[in-house]
């Protein structure tokens, strides 16, 4: 059985509450002790040229590049909300081979830009592994609108058989995607297997709603955590989530 370490993060556009100050540094620093071999990021600024005048500190490039760096050497991005200064998006970020990607818009209105990004990972030298970062948005209808668009992507797209993750921020309050999941796509949320519940990430402070997950398919659940405290509840407001996976 291969192992592989899976992380998502909403890292709330590198600027900490309030956009008071940039914490790109201290997110990178924070992301990389987590060993994960794939890394699911949301609300990613892939360019905003008022920010270098603005935060002395801020970082050249992309920051799913700067986050990357040297230890994660391939990375795919996802252009989905995209203004004057610049433009967001989702992000993945792997220590394996990104062998083909794809980004999807599904915005369910004008006010809120949202994505599906898949990518297929060789974690093994053909060994395949279908990984779809995801941000959804905060009101009703259009959730149900994203999911259903997610589950006939995937079903179209994906082989039923391959090993898939589907990571992000969904804004599932109501734990209402787990039995949608579970009973269209088979799939499961890491946490729900591990721990019995989902995991609560909102606010990092001190967190509460249930908003982030990792869904599996074709992978047993080795450990799960919730990353909060200490330097983690000053960076985004949403806590990190990790965890073990194996190989079936």
């Amino acid at each position: 059985m291969q192992t592989i370490k899976v992380a998502t993060y909403n890292i709330h556009k590198g600027l900490s509450h309030f956009n008071r100050r940039v914490v790109l540094h201290e997110l990178r620093d924070r992301l990389r002790e987590l060993g994960a071999d794939i890394v699911f990021l949301q609300e990613v600024q892939g360019e905003h040229t008022h920010h270098a005048g603005r935060y002395h500190n801020y970082p050249e490039g992309a920051q799913h590049e700067f986050i990357a760096g040297e230890i994660w050497p391939h990375s795919a991005y996802g252009k989905n909300a995209v203004y004057e200064a610049g433009h967001h998006g989702n992000a993945i970020v792997s220590r394996f081979p990104i062998v083909r990607s794809l980004n999807m818009d599904v915005s369910a209105h004008r006010f809120e830009s949202r994505g599906l990004l898949h990518c297929e990972i060789d974690i093994a030298g053909g060994q395949y592994v279908h990984c779809v970062c995801a941000h959804f948005g905060l009101f009703a209808k259009g959730k149900r609108a994203q999911t259903r668009v997610l589950i006939e992507y995937v079903r179209n797209a994906i082989p039923p058989d391959a090993p898939l993750i589907i990571a992000g921020d969904f804004n599932d309050w109501r734990n209402q995607m787990g039995r949608v999941m579970s009973g269209e796509l088979g799939m499961h949320d890491v946490f729900h297997l591990h721990s019995g519940s989902p995991a609560r990430s909102y606010p990092a402070a001190l967190p509460l709603l249930r908003l982030d997950r990792i869904y599996v398919r074709g992978f047993t659940v080795l450990h799960s955590h919730v990353h909060v405290g200490g330097a983690w509840q000053r960076l985004s407001d949403h806590a990190a989530l990790s965890a073990q996976l194996g190989t079936i």
